[in-house]
């Protein structure tokens, strides 16, 4: 019988935890992600241009804290649904390159901010 309570507490307070909401419905960051160049040679007159990447993308608070982690799509496109505030983009790379920088995006409350992310291929 002890156990049996023991395990329906252990339950309710697991299910009465909840994560920190990262998110809310009718703000955040909304976006592309690019990747170029795409030729080893750009000659005038040809275009070469940059193409969308399934990038990764981790959003932390002002302070450095990570808040979540995205996956673009196969066209680049990502929305990531936050609380009005200030945030950190940070592109991730999977080796040294391709690589994006940091970016620090403002969320303000009803809107979504829109976002390019350009990585470097390193091809030159």
């Amino acid at each position: 019988m002890k156990l049996q309570f023991l395990i329906g507490v252990l339950i309710i307070s697991l299910a009465t935890c909840s994560a920190p909401q990262a998110a809310s419905t009718d703000s955040g960051i909304e976006g592309q992600a690019f990747i170029g160049p795409m030729c080893p040679v750009v000659q005038d007159g040809q275009a070469c241009p940059d193409q969308p990447y399934q990038a990764r993308l981790t959003v932390l608070s002002s302070m450095g804290e990570e808040i979540v982690q995205v996956q673009a799509d196969i066209n680049g496109r990502f929305t990531i649904p936050l609380e009005a505030g200030t945030y950190i983009l940070h592109p991730e790379s999977p080796n040294v390159m391709p690589f994006a920088s940091d970016q620090t995006i403002v969320v303000e409350a009803g809107k979504f901010t829109q976002v390019v992310v350009k990585y470097d291929s390193g091809i030159r």
